[in-house]
């Protein structure tokens, strides 16, 4: 099991590797779903901690189709945070059918090199979202998918995430589930699932508030919830 804690800020990201959290995913605009930070933050952070960084690759939250111009800005961004100390970069996009946008993924994975690639939860919003796993199993640089399982509540999705997970089983896909989860049900929640990886954002914060600072003993509350099934 890993656990994976958003961070907006270098506070963020030391709060939450010291409440033992496995990997951060780095954003700005949280209250929009996620958007690319800058260069310097991207910096601070993976000078900050030691466990791995994902950085947000998302020019904006207007939706995940993405225009040439629009692409030629994440590839630059790609590359920046390439000479970073990054471990990976989480992106994705579709086409106006709700189809996986190949063209635009391929365009965005030759700039990925040695980085972990997650897409995220624009796969939530795929017209078929086993389909979209079966093409994101065709690129290997994709080691993880981010989902709410097509809800706004991972809780709420159960029954499709547990069919995800065993669609992925052996694709070199897991399946990060985020969304709605909280400490209370956790352990329940990933039994059902059989998801080997948690996502969370604001259940770790001051007030349970996207914009308040994360508080390392409720990251620490989930380690423990996740080492015991790890056991």
């Amino acid at each position: 099991m890993k656990l994976e804690i958003i961070a907006t800020r270098p506070q963020d990201a030391i709060a939450a590797e010291q409440g033992g959290a496995d990997r951060l995913e780095l954003v700005t605009g949280m209250l929009e779903g996620g958007l690319t930070p800058s260069i310097g933050l991207t910096e601070a952070v993976t000078e900050a901690v030691t466990i791995p960084v994902h950085v947000m690759v998302r020019p904006h939250s207007l939706s995940f189709r993405y225009d040439r111009a629009e692409l030629e800005l994440m590839r630059a961004d790609i590359r920046a945070i390439r000479r970073t100390r990054a471990a990976g970069i989480v992106l994705g996009a579709l086409t106006p059918e709700g189809l996986v946008d190949e063209a635009a993924l391929e365009l965005l994975l030759g700039e990925a090199e040695h980085l972990n690639v997650t897409f995220h939860r624009a796969f939530d919003e795929a017209a078929d979202l086993f389909a979209a796993l079966d093409t994101l199993t065709r690129y290997p640089q994709i080691n993880r998918i981010l989902t709410s399982g097509g809800q706004p509540s991972a809780l709420q999705a159960v029954p499709d995430l547990a069919g995800l997970v065993r669609a992925a089983s052996g694709s070199g896909i897991r399946i990060l589930a985020g969304s709605g989860l909280k400490a209370d049900g956790l352990e329940d929640f990933i039994r059902s699932t059989g998801v080997e990886e948690v996502h969370f954002g604001s259940a770790v914060r001051t007030d349970g508030h996207a914009l308040r600072p994360v508080l390392p003993e409720k990251v620490r509350e989930l380690r423990g919830i996740v080492d015991k099934l790890n056991q």
